[in-house]
């Protein structure tokens, strides 16, 4: 019995051309799901518990802000120069000798940042492990900040704030003399309407305005320099859920990310599987003509599924790779006979009438091949040929050099590579010996197994 392909193992089969089809793409994506489902959920959990170390590491904690309000004009450059301040080693050392915390400024360092916000605020965002600590933190971080600044700037303007105090005090009770002059000058020229006292009344008037004029000026200068002052706007926020990336978003990412690259990891092994599949491409490395295709029941190895390592890898890679094709049912006997001697009948007209003797080679580590080398072997008793099977070694075959007419080489689809199959023609043709044919033999499920067939398309055919 045959089974044929479908397109989506075009892109696993060697010598296929690969389809670029979407549909084909996510076809074989959701093969590997059906296939590996088990495996992969381990691999998800695997990476979940990574993600859970990771949390550990890199996860921030709580998060809470306070904010400074700096009264009066700023420039964005004081501003920076502010926000710098108030995440100084200066500032952090008296934070962290107030909470008592027993760690030092540089300690806190990592936990606390500071941005310029709109409207000249100050935003001190502080991290910790719990709510309580970061609120804390945030809190303790900004009252030391005012503190230090309000400090700093009474300490270096006081001098310069006392000289330009007396400096306006004089400049007021300049203007306040000079209006009084203006006053009896005005009052001196009398209400006469000839020119020339309008024009001094007039000049007078102009005088009396700008000195008004700055007057003004000196008293919002006064009023700005009372106002340059900073204030704490209340208590940070109690934070109530842990800051992004939480526990929660490691531990989902770690999953995902683990799953994708066990996904990714069975497709990209697949495509690295170079072993050939179908007829065409194992006649052609071999360089010889098919003789034909024949199945061989499958024979599960008891080792492989006892033991607790057996029956672990069995339930979760299953019994055979997940991109070969779901092997086809056992064929009948008499139709299975049929074809073998179809098979040493094409042989035999590759040689010289009356009893003759054929090597045939299959890979040593090829036991399927060997038993169809086998049963070749009781068939071609009937017609007076003799089959000796020699297994070589597929990574350095050696062949004998009898005296026979040629050799037949049985190999499984699906186990040997391009470069092992030319090898196995090259030490066939340093013995001498012509390649008379190839006998592919093609993996059926066991025969006691013949109820519980699975009908799922197969997804590398035998060609």
């Amino acid at each position: 019995m045959r089974y044929g392909p479908i397109e989506v193992p075009k892109r696993l089969e060697r010598g296929s051309d690969a389809v670029n089809d979407d549909t084909a793409r996510l076809a074989v994506v959701w093969h590997v799901l059906r296939q590996r489902w088990r495996l992969l959920i381990v691999i998800a959990v695997l990476g979940g518990l990574v993600g859970v170390g990771a949390s550990l590491v890199f996860s921030p904690g709580y998060k809470t802000s306070a904010s400074v309000l700096l009264q009066g004009a700023r420039d964005p450059d004081q501003l920076l120069t502010e926000a710098q301040v108030a995440k100084s080693s200066v500032v952090l050392d008296h934070a962290a000798a107030a909470l008592k915390w027993g760690v030092s400024g540089a300690d806190l360092t990592p936990q606390v940042s500071a941005a310029v916000a709109e409207g000249n605020i100050i935003a001190i965002t502080a991290t910790a492990d719990t709510p309580e600590r970061a609120q804390q933190l945030a809190d303790r971080v900004a009252q030391e900040y005012v503190t230090y600044s309000t400090q700093l700037l009474a300490t270096t303007a006081d001098a310069s704030a006392q000289v330009s105090q007396e400096q306006q005090q004089t400049l007021r009770q300049q203007i306040i003399e000079t209006n009084q002059k203006i006053s009896d000058l005005h009052n001196s020229a009398g209400q006469g309407q000839t020119i020339d006292s309008v024009g001094v009344r007039t000049e007078l008037e102009q005088l009396r305005t700008a000195l008004s004029q700055a007057t003004s000026k000196l008293d919002e200068l006064d009023t700005a320099t009372g106002q340059a002052k900073m204030v704490v706007m209340g208590p940070s926020e109690r934070p109530t859920s842990p800051a992004a990336p939480t526990m929660t978003d490691f531990v989902a990412g770690g999953a995902a990310v683990f799953f994708l690259l066990g996904l990714f990891g069975h497709l990209f092994a697949a495509r690295s599987d170079k072993r050939l599949r179908d007829e065409a491409s194992i006649v052609s490395a071999l360089g010889s003509g098919v003789l034909g295709g024949l199945d061989v029941p499958l024979v599960a190895s008891p080792v492989a599924r006892t033991g607790l390592t057996g029956r672990v890898r069995t339930f979760f890679l299953g019994d055979r790779p997940w991109h070969v094709a779901t092997l086809a049912p056992p064929a009948d006997e008499a139709g299975l006979e049929i074809r073998y001697r179809r098979v040493l009948s094409k042989l035999r007209d590759h040689l010289p009438p009356g009893p003759g003797r054929v090597l045939v080679v299959v890979a040593a580590d090829d036991p399927e091949a060997a038993r169809v080398a086998a049963r070749l072997g009781e068939f071609s008793k009937e017609d007076r040929l003799e089959l000796t099977v020699w297994e070589t070694d597929p990574a350095r075959p050696t062949v004998p050099d009898e005296p026979v007419p040629g050799v037949l080489a049985v190999v499984t689809a699906g186990t040997r590579t391009g470069w092992e199959l030319v090898g196995i023609a090259e030490a066939c043709a340093d013995a001498g010996h012509e390649i008379l044919g190839v006998v592919v033999a093609h993996l059926t499920q066991p025969v006691e197994e013949e109820e519980q067939h699975d009908e799922e398309p197969a997804l590398v055919g035998a060609g």
